[in-house]
């Protein structure tokens, strides 16, 4: 537990979070470790845990018709993988796949939301926080298309 919590102090998705917003997060969160090629999680499939990467690249991919697989997104060490477990239906909206070994941090949804609805002040932070990830990707998805369309253009 020490171990989660001083990476979970440091990493700068919780920075600055009070140190007993952390402790929760703790008491829902566990070390993990996917090999290259192992698919972390699968679009429509259930979102129960959100990960810390802490070492590591995974790639985000949706499933486009006639395509196949698309990458829209690498993270890396020190990135949040994972939203979905946070809004109900709770499915993933992505396939997430480790490109190398990955070790992470998984936070248990159902425990964090449980949690979040206990103490609203919590809540809201990690809704706060969760709320910037979604902005910066949908800037990023933006910016992605933008260069995509002039290209063709």
């Amino acid at each position: 537990m020490e171990t989660l919590e001083r990476f979970l102090t440091e990493h700068n998705f919780l920075v600055n979070l009070e140190p007993e917003f952390v402790k929760q997060i703790v008491g829902c969160a566990s070390n993990v470790h996917f090999s290259a090629g192992d698919f972390i999680c699968r679009e429509g499939r259930d979102a129960d845990k959100f990960y810390f990467i802490r070492e590591g690249k995974v790639a985000l991919d949706i499933h486009m018709p006639q395509r196949g697989p698309v990458t829209i997104m690498t993270l890396n060490s020190d990135q949040v993988l994972g939203w979905s477990w946070l809004f109900p239906p709770y499915r993933w909206q992505f396939n997430a796949q480790a490109k190398t070994d990955v070790a992470a941090i998984a936070v248990d949804g159902s425990c964090l939301r449980a949690k979040c609805i206990n103490d609203r002040l919590f809540g809201y932070e990690i809704l706060k926080r969760f709320s910037q990830i979604l902005a910066d990707r949908l800037q990023s998805t933006r910016l992605q298309l933008m260069d995509v369309y002039s290209a063709n253009g």
